[in-house]
C-alpha cells in the first residue's frame, strides 16, 4: 500500500489540491471565480520560486535556512538604491539582486563545501549575519511605497497575457529548473550527489561542488525573488520574510522532495508550494483560526516527512535484501 501511494504521490496530491478548492468553493463561491485563482496563484509565485532553489539544495543532501534572510537584505539593498538613485532602471535592479543573492548563496556553498561545516549550522549562521546586515543599512527604518518609484513596484504587478509578470516569473522557473535538472549533466549530478556520494565519487562528480553549485542556485534564486517581495508588498524592513524559510521547506518537503537528497521533481516542488498557498488562502475564507492554520499545516508536514522517510527505508531494504538473495544463490551453486 505505501509504495503505490508514494508511487503516485503526485497525482494524490494534485487531487487534494483540488479537491480543497471544490470545498472551499461550495461554501465560498466567489473563492473559486477565475481572478481570484488566479490572485492566489500570483500570492505563491515567491513560495514556488524559492521551494526550486530549496529542492536543489536538497537534492545534494543539504538544506538553506537563509534564503529568507538573502531575500529581505537584496531587497533592503536594491530598495535603497532605488530611493537614493531612482534613475537606475529596474532591470539593473534586478541584476544587483539576482548578483547579490549568488554571491549569499556561494558563502554558503564554500562553508559547507570547503571547510566541511554541516549545512544547517552554516545557513543559521548566514541567516543571521544577513538580518544584521539589513539593520546596518537601514538603521532599523522601513523603506515604504512613498520612497520607491513607479517603475519599481509596477513591473510584478503588470499584466502579460492575463497573468502578472510575477507569476510569469514564476512559471519561467519552473520550466527552466526543470530542464535544467532533467536534461543538463550539471542538474542530473545533483541527484547523484545527494542520492549516492561514493557512487558519484567513482563516475567522476564530486558532491562537495555540487552542493556548492546548489547553494549558489538556491541564492541566486533567493536574491531574484528579494526584488519581487519588496514591489510586491511595497516596504523593505529588517524582519520582511523572517520565518518563509519555513514554509520553503514544508513545500519541498510535502511535495515528495527527500531530505536524505537524491529524490524529488520539480512537479511535486510545484504542487507542494501550492497546496501550502490553498491552506493560506482558503483557512481565513471560512473563518479558520489562524492557531488551526499552523496545526493544519504542521500536521501535514510530518504526515509528508513520515511518507518520505517511509520511502527510503523501503528502498534501502530492497537493495539488501536483493543483495543478500544474490550471495546466497552463490552460495547454493558454490
Amino acid at each position: 500500500m505505501w509504495q503505490k501511494l508514494l508511487k503516485h504521490r503526485e497525482a494524490l496530491l494534485a487531487a487534494v489540491i483540488v479537491l480543497m478548492i471544490i470545498a472551499i468553493g461550495s461554501r465560498a463561491p466567489s473563492f473559486v471565480a477565475p481572478g481570484n485563482l488566479v490572485e492566489m496563484f500570483n500570492d505563491t509565485a515567491i513560495l514556488i520560486i524559492l521551494a526550486l532553489g530549496q529542492m536543489m539544495v536538497l537534492l545534494t543532501k543539504g538544506i538553506d535556512l537563509s534564503m529568507a534572510a538573502n531575500l529581505a537584505l537584496t531587497g533592503m539593498i536594491v530598495a535603497l538604491i532605488n530611493f537614493h538613485y531612482p534613475t537606475v532602471p529596474v532591470w539593473a535592479l534586478l541584476l544587483v539582486a539576482t548578483a547579490l543573492g549568488l554571491l549569499m548563496g556561494a558563502i554558503n556553498g564554500l562553508l559547507v563545501w570547503k571547510l566541511g561545516i554541516p549545512a544547517i549550522v552554516v545557513t543559521l549562521g548566514t541567516m543571521s549575519i544577513y538580518r544584521g546586515i539589513i539593520f546596518l543599512l537601514s538603521g532599523g527604518g522601513w523603506v515604504n511605497s512613498n520612497q520607491m518609484g513607479a517603475d519599481f513596484l509596477a513591473l510584478p504587478r503588470t499584466a502579460l497575457l492575463g497573468l502578472p509578470v510575477l507569476s510569469w516569473c514564476a512559471i519561467a522557473a519552473l520550466l527552466l529548473v526543470g530542464y535544467f535538472l532533467r536534461y543538463s549533466r550539471t542538474g542530473r549530478a545533483l541527484y547523484t550527489a545527494g542520492g549516492n556520494a561514493t557512487a558519484a565519487w567513482y563516475t567522476g562528480i564530486n558532491a562537495g561542488k555540487m552542493q556548492f553549485v546548489s547553494f549558489c542556485l538556491s541564492g541566486m534564486l533567493a536574491g531574484f525573488c528579494g526584488y519581487l517581495w519588496i514591489s510586491r508588498f511595497a516596504v523593505a524592513y529588517v524582519d520582511v520574510a523572517n520565518g518563509f524559510e519555513l514554509q520553503v521547506v514544508a513545500a519541498c518537503v510535502i511535495g515528495g522532495i527527500s531530505t536524505m537528497g537524491g529524490t524529488g521533481r520539480v512537479l511535486g516542488c510545484l504542487l507542494g508550494a501550492l497546496f501550502l498557498g490553498v491552506i493560506n488562502n482558503a483557512l481565513p475564507v471560512i473563518g479558520v483560526s489562524p492557531f488551526w492554520q499552523m496545526a493544519i499545516s504542521g500536521t501535514v508536514i510530518v504526515i509528508a516527512v513520515l511518507l518520505n522517510e517511509r520511502g527510503n527505508r523501503r528502498k534501502g531494504r530492497l537493495i539488501l535484501r536483493d543483495a543478500a538473495l544474490a550471495r546466497q544463490k552463490q552460495a547454493v551453486k558454490s
